[in-house]
């Protein structure tokens, strides 16, 4: 065959090793001239077999070597039929292995470079310069020549190629066109009205001759420029008939090959290939019947779905129509007949979310309305009979919630537990108020005006039941949120065990424990989710899964392990939840309707107090509450406590409104407390005598109690015949008191105080401050009373005496001995951020110990103006002892015998030596003005004796006989 570039004959070999054209040996038949091969064919041609031995499909070609080559490498790689070296010339015939290396240089040659020809260029440049102007002047005789020859015999083609007319060499020549025919052939030289003639007979033979011309100039043309390329011409003619030969030989071996792959087809092939085309048609059959038992399920969808509906199944037919709308998406596309199958699922599974959440809201309702006594906490189980187990009506409202995403639920919930708590309250009113005949339902129809028309005690007990039914209701719906909280955490876990299985089946660790129970494929789960005839989705698979497990398990295939009767419903559930783990909610969503659990609990426990704080504001808007006396507001505020502590407990949340509420009627309540002992204390202190009173037996038992470290008030005991009469003092650790009988008042009422504070320590800071004010009140009024002499006005005493006055002092003394003990206790009962409030205690002992050091002052000044009055008449002179000093002891006698029984011997001591001291100082001033001095004369003998009846007089009193009276002041001391 010729090759594509072109053909040459082919090289034969003369003397010398010169190669020789045979231009006049014509090719032989048995030996045709071959086409020289390409310089590098595409595959190796392998020993010389001729033509005659034909393709071998059975036997091996010959492996070629690098001895079958036919060319040597320098003569491939320099083709000169290449426009240009191709890159890829190695690579595209013997794999991208063979690639270009870089060719390390030889040591053994040295590197020759254009520095070592510089010397021969320099001498012979001038001879190739002279050479090149001799070739250009005189070219070669026989180029000359063959130019001349071959332009001659072109001129002269050309010039008889001319006399052809140019419309035969146009490309768009055609005799078709009548245009171009009647142009070479004019038909009106032959078609004249006179007829032939003998001109148009002559001009017609010119018009042949002319045409054979011209077919005669082309046909020479043509044989001369064959005649130029007649070598090229015999060689083509050969190279066909060789190309004919071996495509005979070729079409003859192709024959043989099909005939023996005819024979193989026959022998080998065609059982095979039956076996399997009827192995195939029967999978296409099992497949047909699969899909028409799934056609045949599917069509049982509907009702199967409204038949787990009448059950409350919601689970199972969200699954089922889920699982329905899969499989028409991705097994049955296209059918006719189910085309609007998936909208109607579509509806249908709207009207299962309405129906869940009107469930739901049902559920709620009456869960939340129904008796709080003797009834469960969850609302009733339903019954299922084709269930292993029974499962709660509201996990399977729950469940179907999740699957549809419809996490606001828990509004809906609470909702209605806001409507419920406020029955609660209208309940309880009424069932109070049936028991109470003073109040006609017909007339009084509000609530809060029946409340209002209750006693302490019915109000009581009405409270009591309003925050036992709370109670109950509290742990009904915590109870009810515990449910639903489980629900979610079996979620939960049944998510994170299908992300296990997931982690492991993707890892493929075969040491992982497998889920217990025969396993079924997706495709069989999803037939038998759809193909069952019970009544639940999960006795379907329970079905299922007992069928496969009674089959017999194939060598090395798992074991054969049986589900749990007990708990197929629960294992369906969760099977059935996994399935539909793409439309269920997120661990992070599912933590957060858990989150939402507690909050609703926690709403319903700020429910609960406001419904009991607006019964509590509805009974005080009269001011009832705060009419209360302690023992019953401490009652109110003991149930509060305890209501308040409960909840806490079972809510784990510590609600403010009911705390704040009572709190505020608190505040109202002791406001007017205070006001009540303030104004009771006002009208005791004026209506005061100022006398010694008797101390009753409860009093005294009253201090005793205090000094054993019991603040508050003791028990009233019934009279007995044996009771202790009055005692003229009042003991307090050993010391004797006299006292008026408001202290002994007052006593009682911080006693009043202080139990307050123990039964609400919540009042204590402002306890404290009114306690506070109570006594600064006591003092200041006493002080206003006895020595501004207020009495006198107020009572109608004539006068205030000593004896007033000290009574007084005792009785402040006696509240200052208190108020360290009311501190301690206020102080237990404060946190340590609150202590600063107990300074007011520090004011008020400093103002009480001012205001008994002002009555002392006070008594000492009545002594000393009387001495001043006294002594300013004292003359030295006989009789002895003189009426002045007589007269001084006379008043200092009815000052001992005033005040000696009311002050302790010590404080008597310390003002009659203050009394003696302003004595001594008027006296001293009245003998100076005399002029009598201690010389030892009459007059000092004369005052000597009256001092000497002073001071056995001022010592003969009662617990003054070891009073140093230091007379020896009285004397001037000499210079």
């Amino acid at each position: 065959m010729a090759s594509s570039h072109g053909s040459s004959p082919v090289p034969r070999g003369g003397r010398g090793g010169v190669c020789l054209k045979e231009r006049d040996a014509p090719p032989a038949r048995c030996r045709s001239a071959r086409s020289l091969p390409d310089v590098c064919p595409k595959e190796p041609t392998g020993g010389g077999r001729g033509l005659c031995d034909g393709p071998s499909v059975v036997a091996e070609h010959d492996r070629w070597t690098v001895y079958s080559s036919k060319v040597n490498l320098p003569a491939a790689l320099n083709d000169p039929r290449l426009a240009k070296r191709e890159s890829d010339f190695f690579t595209k015939t013997w794999g991208l292995d063979f690639a270009e290396t870089e060719v390390m240089p030889s040591f053994y040659l040295p590197n020759v470079t254009r520095e070592h020809f510089a010397p021969y260029l320099q001498e012979t440049a001038q001879k190739e310069r002279i050479h090149e102007r001799c070739k250009t002047i005189c070219p070669n005789k026989d180029d000359v020549d063959a130019a001349s020859s071959v332009d001659a015999s072109h001129e002269k083609s050309r010039a008889e190629l001319e006399q052809v007319p140019k419309i035969f060499m146009r490309p768009e020549f055609a005799l078709e066109d009548s245009a171009t025919f009647n142009s070479v052939l004019p038909w009106s030289h032959f078609n004249s009205a006179a007829g032939k003639s003998s001109r148009d007979v002559a001009s017609s033979k010119l018009l042949q001759e002319k045409l054979s011309h011209y077919l005669d100039v082309v046909e020479v043309s043509i044989a001369r420029q064959i005649s130029l390329r007649s070598e090229a011409f015999f060689h083509a003619m050969s190279s066909q008939h060789e190309l004919q030969d071996r495509l005979q030989e070729t079409q003859r071996a192709v024959a043989v090959l099909r005939g023996r792959t005819a024979a193989i087809d026959r022998i080998m092939c065609r059982g095979p290939l039956q076996a399997l085309r009827t192995a195939l048609t029967r999978n296409n059959c099992a497949r047909l019947h699969n899909k028409l038992k799934l056609m045949a399920a599917v069509h049982q969808t509907q009702p199967t779905v409204q038949l787990l509906l009448s059950t409350s199944e919601f689970v199972g037919a969200l699954e089922l129509i889920s699982t329905t709308k899969e499989v028409l998406q991705q097994e049955l596309q296209g059918i006719h007949s189910f085309r609007h199958l998936g909208s109607q699922l579509c509806e249908l599974e709207k009207l299962i979310d309405k129906m869940m959440v009107e469930d739901f809201s049902m559920y709620a309702r009456s869960d939340l309305n129904r008796s709080l006594r003797d009834e469960p906490l969850v609302l009733e189980k339903v019954h299922r009979p084709n269930a292993d187990s029974q499962k709660e009506r509201l996990e399977s409202l729950v469940f179907g919630l999740l699957r549809q995403r419809k996490l606001d639920f828990l509004d809906i919930y609470g909702d209605e537990m806001i409507l419920a708590a406020k029955a609660i309250v209208s309940q309880c009113v009424a069932e109070n108020v049936l028991n109470i005949e003073d109040i006609d339902t017909e007339v009084i129809t509000k609530l809060a005006d029946q409340m209002r028309l209750m006693t302490f005690p019915q109000l009581f007990e009405l409270l009591k039941n309003i925050f036992e039914s709370f109670l109950l209701f509290l742990q009904r719906i915590k109870a009810t949120l515990s449910v639903i909280k489980g629900v979610l955490l079996e979620v939960l876990a049944s998510n994170q065990r299908l992300r296990l299985l997931e982690a492991g089946a993707g890892s493929g660790a075969p040491d992982q424990e497998a889920p217990r129970g025969p396993s079924l494929p997706q495709g069989e789960a999803e037939l038998a989710y759809l193909t069952h005839e019970g009544l639940f989705i999960s006795d379907a698979l329970n079905d299922a899964r007992q069928q496969a497990a009674r089959e017999p398990s194939p060598p090395g295939g798992r074991e054969e392990a049986g589900g749990d009767p007990a708990g197929a419903a629960s294992v369906g559930r969760e099977t059935s939840y996994m399935s539909g783990d793409a439309a269920m909610p997120t661990d992070l969503e599912l933590n957060r309707v858990i989150n939402n659990l507690q909050e609703l609990l926690h709403t319903a426990s700020d429910v609960s107090h406001d419904r009991c704080v607006k019964v509590l504001t509805a009974r005080a808007k009269d001011g009832s509450l705060e009419r209360l006396s302690s023992a019953e507001f401490v009652c109110l505020s003991r149930a509060v406590e305890a209501f308040v502590g409960d909840t806490e407990e079972l809510c784990s949340r510590r609600s403010v409104s009911l705390r704040g509420a009572l709190q505020s009627q608190a505040n109202r309540f002791v406001h007017r407390f205070h006001d009540e002992r303030k104004t009771k204390l006002s009208l005791l202190m004026d209506n005061e005598r100022w006398k010694q009173a008797e101390v009753p037996a409860e009093f005294q038992d009253l201090v005793d109690s205090i000094a054993e470290g019991r603040m508050e008030l003791p028990e009233r005991k019934v009279p007995g015949p044996e009771d202790r009469k009055p005692a003229d003092f009042l003991l307090v650790n050993g010391q004797k008191y006299a006292v008026v009988g408001t202290v002994l008042l007052l006593i009682r009422i911080f006693l009043e105080y202080c139990q307050c504070v123990n039964d609400i320590p919540s009042i204590a800071t402002d306890m404290l401050t009114r306690l506070s004010d109570l006594l600064k009140h006591f003092n200041s009024r006493s002080c206003q009373l006895v020595l501004g002499a207020g009495a006198l006005q107020v009572v109608g005493l004539k006068t205030i005496t000593t004896k007033n006055l000290a009574l007084a002092s005792r009785c402040l003394q006696l509240v200052v001995h208190y108020i360290p003990v009311i501190r301690g206790h206020f102080e237990t009962k404060l946190q340590p951020k609150q202590y600063s409030v107990l300074r007011h205690f520090d004011h008020i002992t400093k103002d009480y110990n001012d205001h008994v050091a002002e009555i002392s002052a006070k008594l000492v000044a009545i002594m000393d103006g009387l001495f001043e009055k006294v002594l300013s008449k004292y003359e030295v002179k006989a009789p002895m002892p003189s009426a002045c000093f007589r007269n001084v002891c006379k008043q200092m006698a009815k000052m001992h015998e005033a005040i000696s029984e009311l002050l302790p011997e010590e404080q008597t001591q310390m003002l009659f030596l203050r009394i003696n001291g302003s004595f001594k100082t008027h006296l001293k001033r009245q003998l100076a003005r005399l002029g009598v001095v201690n010389d030892g004369g009459p007059q000092h003998g004369l005052v000597g004796v009256d001092v000497a009846f002073y001071t056995e007089n001022v010592q003969a009193l009662k617990s003054l006989d070891r009073l140093d009276l230091n007379m020896a002041e009285i004397w001037e001391q000499k210079r």
